[in-house]
């Protein structure tokens, strides 16, 4: 039985979806009001398991014509929008608990010292790196809409609200649901690089630019309440990087000219914050005492603080002014803007300074601190820009460059050759390249790029990152890139090691990296190194993916280690288990002991930005869950495994691996089901990000981007790359009689543990009746008997899972999580169905010509819409 508290959650949603039936109804009348009510009704029965609800969806679907199916898509994708955005806020009020208070409990617990507590926090270093992936698939305008919403409810929730103020927040509400039933959903082009770069400045402005001085406030007072421990105030406990607008692997449409014109936008949008700050403050800073310094550097003014500040909001103003030029003209302005962090923050903190000498502390500690935080955490630049390139385009510019001096073939060469080659050229101090060498239009672009780092300052980027990594050239050649177009700091090259074989070799990679004495030299005692989650699970599956990027890193700190290296790892995790998603607490406890000492950097993808940080509320608990969770790991690490689970893990893993390979690589068959049983063709035509779905037009699916793999298998509910062949390598090993075995691992290791309830999760999502409808409607008759297998392994799966922990269903130790899943599975259910209608209909319409456009907006609609309902999706 639903709580209180839950009943309220789903109250909300039905007013919701009966605001939105009211729009409908005004829109096209009763009738339609009544049929969308029909199947709504229908789909919560098909939902629970009526297979005669289930034929009346299906038949209904097959009776209406195109344009009545893209009005039922619309209705349910905007109730399972309304659901998520009444679940968020209820969220951010009544389902978090005191993840801090929860930390203490543990420390004392385990008799922590005051100490090593501090010690602990001076490592304490979150690192959130904001990527653009095309798993975002609410527009902006509907963002905007649904920011108003939250906000309304909010306000709803006040108790000191009276019934005038209630009726006229519930109107304002309607108007927001019309609006959007009024807008489509669906983007009518994709959007560029500079529009996702954008919409990442846009989260910082409406959630995360209040979210993290309250963060960093509540953090340092729970810590001074507990321990009389206090915050720095240069201490940066959160920082944002963003890769929308520097990640060009795979993707032609980030260039040179839009990596710098989002690092002129980001600028702009800083300087407009800052200004928005310090004005407020040249308001609230009226006092007239102030200290020695400030009395020397205005002189005798009655407000000394406002005329400390003035010419700050000036030089901001200025800086606006001259970004808007850079913008317009596309090239660099001359006008003077805050050239640096520093210019902003001395002023600032000069202001704090004589406050606190002056015995007005609590002014100080007020706004004042709350900007100065800001300006800590976000800077000049707003966020740092990272870059990505694959390690194959900085090759082709070396080699192309080798074979036009007559060096020879750089490609051509071994590993030792290019190696020598790189460190000479890094050491000599005359240029490699030609001024006026005509190379190819790509190598140009490698090298431009190169350029508008150079043409920045350091507090512009984060680091530079090499995709498919495997080998030590491809780190020095990004460094002998880097110098000889003028980049005159030591950016940080991070290799990201990928596929399976990568991460099993990255030590010995590293090794011979740290081995060489030019190159330990060049990075002053630190060293980024990025572990891909996508890749390696698309290519070994889960489990083999989960164990190989634990073994990379347990190799890599211990590395560092001998080597008197600060390692900080960069994990490219995505929001599901396939793209090596877990709960943020979970995540963080199952990594490898001492893997955080350097810090816990990790990517937020389009959909589980909105989630987390989508609110400042939401921001501000899911940073101290980050909080908690790496302190935790610091303090009270993870046990060591030991050799027993070690050696069970391994044997699983590779059984895991070759379960998943059987089908995925070895079934010939598989592409072609994998193609008619998904939507992944039509994801193709999504104007999602703007990053083309294949890394290779014509490729299979060794060359489909991870994203879009795991996307196609969510709509069908079968989410395949999240548990395909892992429970198999379990039961296999369990026949040999090692219950005892799997049953420490699973109670003493917190890697194991999470893998499984992670499984947990995704079995609740799991929907075979689902699959099996997209099967029978979609797939031939020879390749059925695929489906039948997945769907068999998929239910015994399910079944060994429950067995070891024992539970009678899933979700029982996350019965919130289930009862989320339970209200969006009415409007996700008719969505399934009707989306295979329309599979239907578009692949017959194809076989002749084109489908028609409102089946096609239809389809569009409908992937969002699921995508929206699963959450996490991709």
């Amino acid at each position: 039985m639903a709580s209180y508290s839950d009943r309220e959650l789903q109250q909300r949603v039905r007013d919701f979806g009966a605001t939105l039936g009211e729009t409908i109804a005004s829109q096209l009348g009763d009738e339609w009001l009544q049929r969308i009510e029909d199947i709504r009704i229908a789909g919560r029965a098909s939902a629970l398991g009526d297979s005669s609800a289930t034929a009346q969806l299906i038949e209904q679907f097959q009776t209406l014509d195109d344009d009545s199916l893209l009005t039922v898509a619309r209705a349910f994708s905007q109730f399972l929008n309304l659901a998520n955005l009444a679940e968020q806020e209820f969220n951010s009020v009544n389902q978090f608990s005191d993840v801090l208070n929860d930390l203490f409990d543990k420390l004392s617990a385990e008799d922590i010292s005051v100490e090593k507590i501090q010690q602990a926090i001076a490592k304490l270093n979150i690192d959130l790196v904001l990527t653009a992936h095309p798993t975002e698939v609410i527009r902006r305008t509907f963002i905007h809409k649904y920011t108003e919403l939250t906000d309304c409810l909010k306000a709803l929730d006040q108790k000191q609200i009276n019934d005038r103020q209630r009726d006229q927040l519930s109107q304002r509400i309607a108007v927001l649901i019309t609006q959007a039933w009024h807008t489509d959903e669906i983007r009518s082009e994709r959007p560029t690089p500079v529009d996702e770069a954008k919409w990442g400045l846009a989260v910082i402005e409406n959630s995360l630019w209040q979210a993290v001085p309250e963060f960093v406030r509540e953090l340092n007072d729970r810590l001074e309440s507990q321990y009389s421990i206090s915050l720095p105030l240069d201490s940066v406990p959160v920082q944002f990087n963003s890769w929308m607008g520097g990640d060009r692997d795979g993707n032609p449409f980030v260039t040179a000219k839009v990596t710098q014109e989002v690092l002129w936008y980001a600028r702009h949008r800083a300087a407009s914050l800052f200004k928005q700050d310090i004005e407020q403050l040249c308001a609230e800073l009226s006092m007239n005492t102030c200290n020695a310094k400030i009395t020397e550097l205005v002189g005798e003014d009655n407000e000394p603080y406002r005329a400390l500040l003035a010419p700050l909001v000036e030089k901001l103003t200025a800086s606006q002014v001259s970004l808007n030029k850079s913008l317009h003209n596309s090239e660099q302005s001359d006008s003077p803007i805050v050239l640096s962090q520093q210019e902003l923050i001395e002023p600032l903190q000069l202001c704090y300074e004589s406050l606190v000498e002056c015995g007005m502390a609590n002014i100080a500690k007020d706004q004042l601190l709350d900007t100065i935080r800001r300006a800590h955490c976000f800077g000049v630049h707003l966020l740092k820009l990272d870059v990505r390139q694959d390690s194959e385009r900085h090759s082709d510019v070396i080699a192309e460059l080798t074979r036009y001096l007559g060096l020879g073939d750089y490609d051509q060469w071994t590993e030792a050759e290019k190696q020598a080659f790189l460190l000479r050229e890094l050491a000599s101090k005359r240029p490699l390249i030609p001024q006026n060498w005509q190379c190819s239009d790509d190598v140009k672009e490698v090298l431009d790029t190169c350029k508008t780092i150079a043409q920045n300052d350091i507090d512009a980027f984060g680091i530079y990152i090499i995709s498919m990594a495997s080998k030590p050239s491809d780190v020095l050649s990004v460094k002998l890139l880097l110098d000889e177009m003028g980049v005159a700091w030591p950016m940080p090259v991070a290799p990201l090691f990928e596929t399976l074989d990568d991460l099993n070799n990255a030590e010995y990679a590293m090794t011979q990296l740290f081995d060489i004495e030019w190159y330990r030299g060049q990075i002053q005692g630190q060293q980024h190194v990025m572990i891909g989650y996508s890749d390696s699970a698309k290519d070994a599956g889960a489990l083999a993916a989960g164990w190989a990027q634990y073994e990379s890193q347990e190799k890599l700190v211990a590395l560092a280690e001998v080597h008197n290296i600060k390692l900080t790892l960069f994990h490219g995790r995505g929001g599901t288990i396939g793209r090596g998603g877990l709960p943020a607490y979970e995540a963080i406890r199952s990594q490898p002991p001492g893997s955080l000492n350097g810090g816990f950097r990790i990517t937020e993808q389009g959909e589980t930005i909105r989630h987390k940080f989508g609110t400042a509320a939401l921001a501000n608990q899911n940073l101290m869950i980050y909080a908690s969770a790496i302190l935790e790991a610091i303090l009270i690490p993870s046990p060591k495994p030991q050799q027993s689970w070690r050696d069970a893990i391994t044997e699983m893993a590779g059984m895991g691996r070759d379960n998943y390979r059987a089908l995925v690589r070895d079934n010939p068959d598989f592409v072609p089901y994998f193609r008619m049983a998904t939507p992944e063709q039509e994801l193709g035509k999504l104007p999602l990000g703007s990053r083309p779905a294949k890394r290779k037009p014509q490729g299979g699916v060794e060359s489909l981007r991870a994203i879009p793999w795991i996307f196609s298998w969510a709509q069908t509910r079968l989410v395949l790359p999240s548990w395909l062949g892992v429970m198999p390598a379990v039961e296999s090993f369990l026949k040999q009689g090692n219950q005892e075995i799997i049953d420490n691992m699973l109670a003493q290791w917190p890697f194991f543990r999470s893998r499984l309830l992670m499984l947990d999760m995704v079995f609740s999502k799991a929907d075979a009746g689902i699959s099996e409808a997209f099967d029978n409607r979609l797939v031939t008759d020879e390749l059925k008997s695929i489906g039948q297998q997945l769907r068999s392994e998929l239910k015994d799966s399910e079944r060994l899972l429950l067995s070891l922990l024992g539970q009678k269903e899933v979700m029982e130790s996350d019965p919130s999580g289930k009862e989320s899943m339970q209200i969006r599975a009415t409007y996700l259910e008719p969505l399934h169905y009707l989306q295979i209608e329309l599979l239907s209909r578009i692949r017959a319409a194809e076989v002749e010509s084109e489908a028609p456009s409102n089946i096609e907006q239809a389809m569009m609609v409908t992937i969002g819409g699921i995508a929206i309902g699963m959450r996490n999706t991709g």
